[in-house]
Formats: C-alpha cells, structure tokens, sequence
C-alpha cells in the first residue's frame, strides 16, 4: 500500500469519525448541515479512490451512528501437533484463522469459541489473549473502517473438522508452510507471530 492510498485512506476515516459524532451530540441544525456535508465528503473519497459503489459505502462505512469507535475482529487461534488451524474462506478462497466481527452481548472469548465452532466444525476451550494488534499497522489491504483484531488462544476439546457457511475448508498448517493467505483478514507476519506466541508460554501479549 502506497503513502498516497495511506493519506487518503487516513483522510477518509477521520472526517467520517469527525462527522458521525458531530451529527450524534450536535443540536444545532446548521452544524448537523455541516457535519452531514462532512460525511458525504467521505463518502466521496471512498467512491473515487475505489471500486465500491457509492450505495454500498453509505450503507456500511457512512450509515453507523453514535460515537465512533473502532470495530472489533476476533480471531481464534488452535494448534494441534504443533500446527496451526486455519479454514478457506468462500469469499476470496483463501485461507485464515477462524473468526469475525465481534457481537454485542458476548465476551471476547465467547466469540473465539462460537467462531472456531461454526467456520471449523472444532469445540475449544480459551487459553489465553495473544495479541491486540490495530490493522491499520499491518499489511492488510487498505479498508473503509478502523479495526482492532483480538487474537485468542484455544485449545480443541471436541468436534470434528468441517465447513461451514463461510468457509469450504480446514487444515492444520505448519509455520513454514503456509497456505494462501486472506490478507484482507491475517498476514503472515500475525500468523508466524502466534506461532512464536504458542512456543513460549510466558510470553506478553502483542500490542499494536
């Protein structure tokens, strides 16, 4: 990812955040004016930077409303025989750690559990947190929101490898054998990192 994608990217983000508080405490209707055109601004840079239809980026990245905050991505971490559990995504049909968005009215943990359960077919039990790491300061591609990704450790109590409704397969994966990677959800720096996580047990939780 170039600077320029990063300033625009940047840009995008922070005048969005800008305008959804401003149009959440605001009660003068001439700022609520100013911070909707601030919003729209937002949304035009997304549409002329990218792909993405200008409907779509409305209806996600510029319909949320409240304080912005960023949002949360949980990904489970199991290793058995020493590697690594990873499922395909049908989306991109590449491969990451299960996982996804975090839901209102679970714990962190609850959510590794019911996401390694419903992508890999496994039952898991929470070891430990192995890192909080902000996505804008890794490789992934470049993306409307501000993310922070939740790593847990779990380890496999049940269940049997298998598909599920967004994901076609699972495997276990050595460290230097790694399949390809859904960068937009995992890089392959985190993925070696849990590996180096996993090996010393007394190690602190990544941050950043």
């Amino acid at each position: 990812m170039s600077n320029k994608e990063i300033k625009w990217l940047k840009w995008a983000k922070e005048i969005q955040a800008i305008a959804q508080t401003g149009l959440t405490y605001s009660k003068d209707v001439y700022d609520l004016e100013r911070y909707e055109s601030l919003r729209q601004i937002s949304i035009d840079i997304l549409a002329n930077y990218t792909s993405i239809d200008e409907q779509i980026i409305k209806l996600t990245f510029a319909n949320e409303t409240g304080y912005a905050t960023p949002k949360v991505d949980i990904r489970g971490v199991v290793f058995w025989d020493n590697k690594i559990l990873m499922v395909r995504e049908k989306a991109d049909g590449a491969w990451a750690l299960p996982g996804g968005w975090a839901d209102i009215g679970l714990s962190p943990s609850e959510i590794a559990v019911k996401e390694i359960k419903e992508e890999s077919g496994y039952d898991v039990k929470p070891l430990r947190l192995l890192a909080v790491l902000d996505k804008k300061y890794h490789d992934h591609p470049p993306e409307p929101y501000h993310v922070y990704k939740l790593f847990i450790e779990c380890a496999i109590v049940g269940g049997q490898g298998q598909g599920g409704v967004e994901t076609s397969e699972v495997g276990f994966f050595e460290e230097n054998e790694l399949p390809m990677l859904s960068v937009e959800r995992n890089t392959e720096k985190q993925i070696k990192s849990m590996f180096a996580s996993h090996r010393d047990p007394s190690s602190m939780v990544m941050c950043d």
